[in-house]
């Protein structure tokens, strides 16, 4: 096949006094995602869907949250590698559409800069980018701003 489609899932907690990293952007809230990376959702479930649209496996399967080289990285170094994976297989990103689901704070005013940050990490054009965001309609662990999930989809081309 000349393109692939992957799909992208991640989750974190959300824990008071954690800093929140959301596509390379620190938001001011009174907390953030918990994990042993800096836990950016939104770069995790991009980098979950291109390594699977390139039948890679996954992100735990290449940057296990058990070795101490990946304990609080950046994301975008991460997404940077997947990128370099795929093009060791002969693949180029198409395009990436993601999702963030979360009750606060407001995304929209930091998809500028969160597209600018996927693009110089992954080489992407911001045309390429899309991000959006919606709330749980306060249910769920979502709702009472436990945690935060975030999806993703991307095109690979040969």
């Amino acid at each position: 096949m000349r393109i692939k489609v992957g799909f992208g899932f991640d989750v974190h907690q959300l824990k008071e006094g954690h800093p929140f990293i959301l596509g390379g952007v620190n938001l001011e809230h009174h907390s953030g995602a918990f994990g042993h990376s800096d836990a950016d959702v939104l770069v995790h479930a991009i980098c979950d869907a291109l390594l699977g649209a390139a039948n890679l496996r996954d992100i735990g399967y290449h940057f296990s949250n058990t070795d101490e080289r990946w304990k609080g990285i950046s994301s975008l170094i991460l997404l940077k590698e997947c990128v370099n994976l795929l093009a060791e297989k002969g693949w180029t990103v198409g395009n990436v559409d993601a999702m963030i689901c979360l009750e606060a704070p407001k995304i929209n005013p930091h998809v500028p800069a969160m597209k600018e940050h996927i693009s110089t990490a992954s080489g992407i054009s911001l045309e390429d980018i899309s991000i959006k965001a919606t709330t749980n309609e306060t249910m769920g662990f979502i709702g009472r701003e436990e945690g935060v999930v975030a999806y993703a989809v991307c095109l690979i081309e040969r």
